[in-house]
């Protein structure tokens, strides 16, 4: 296998919402690696390939021959290795996504042969309780770390607290409702920034996601407070909503999780 070789397949293409893509891609002649749930794949295209009608003209034309390679958490569980699933939001003027917006079912797509990242779940104790805040698709290493390790009726608690602008953008709603009827140690709560534009209205909780935290959410509707002392916070999103929380975090005894110095707040930056 070479480093530039299209070494991988499309499986099954879903657009979630408008501007928002689950896309499932297999391996093509090799063994899919072992990941951990939380890290990475590096999906790549290269500069000739076709992009979607939906996004901008490019300022500067990409070098077809070479190829554009960028970072994308892993949905999937890591117990399986049959495909990868990734969530991913196009960005209009960028340079990969509007290429993989264009990708259909059958089409051919670079896959890194290592997966990576420090983003993952055994960095909490396995008794820990568990507070997983994302904005938009910064949802993805939760769904694989839900779908990896969660098992119902177990004391370990999990909390998934998802903000988005729309209802519509809030990926992976259907498939986190149902497992938190299901299970009683889990609890979903979604919420969006902008309710006015709901066209048939929207019944829940509204602002950022760092709102539920400051109300007390997890206690109203999980019914259980989270402490520093049993629960590890996993924060993925949007930089702003990121600083926020370990700032308020912080203050409630809560501290960044470092190699050399183990925390309760983990964090993915990836912008």
């Amino acid at each position: 296998m070479t480093g530039n070789e299209l070494n991988a397949v499309v499986l099954k293409r879903v657009e979630a919402a408008p501007g928002l893509m689950i896309l499932q891609v297999k391996t093509d002649g090799w063994d899919m690696p072992e990941f951990k749930a939380g890290q990475y794949a590096v999906l790549a295209l290269p500069g000739s390939a076709k992009r979607t009608e939906l996004s901008d003209p490019e300022e500067k034309q990409a070098d077809p021959d070479k190829l554009i390679k960028r970072a994308y958490s892993i949905a999937s569980s890591s117990r399986q290795n049959e495909y990868l699933e990734l969530y991913i939001t196009l960005v209009r003027s960028g340079e990969l996504t509007p290429r993989l917006f264009a990708l259909e079912e059958g089409d051919k797509v670079f896959l890194a042969p290592k997966f990576k990242g420090v983003f993952t779940i055994d960095k909490a104790p396995e008794a820990a309780n568990l507070v997983l805040i994302a904005t938009g698709t910064g949802i993805a290493p939760y769904v694989s770390m839900i779908r990896s390790i969660l098992t119902c009726h177990d004391n370990r608690k999990f909390a998934i607290l998802h903000g988005a602008r729309h209802s519509w953008d809030l990926g992976y709603r259907a498939e986190l409702s149902t497992l938190a009827v299901q299970c009683e140690n889990i609890t979903y709560i979604p919420i969006i920034s902008r309710p006015d534009e709901e066209e048939s209205g929207w019944t829940a909780d509204t602002g950022h996601v760092q709102k539920l935290w400051e109300s007390g959410a997890i206690e109203a509707q999980g019914g259980y407070r989270p402490d520093p002392s049993n629960t590890h916070i996993f924060l993925c999103g949007a930089p702003a909503m990121i600083e926020e929380m370990v700032t308020l975090l912080s203050t409630e005894g809560y501290k960044e999780h470092k190699k050399k110095d183990p925390g309760q707040i983990h964090v993915e930056r990836f912008w």
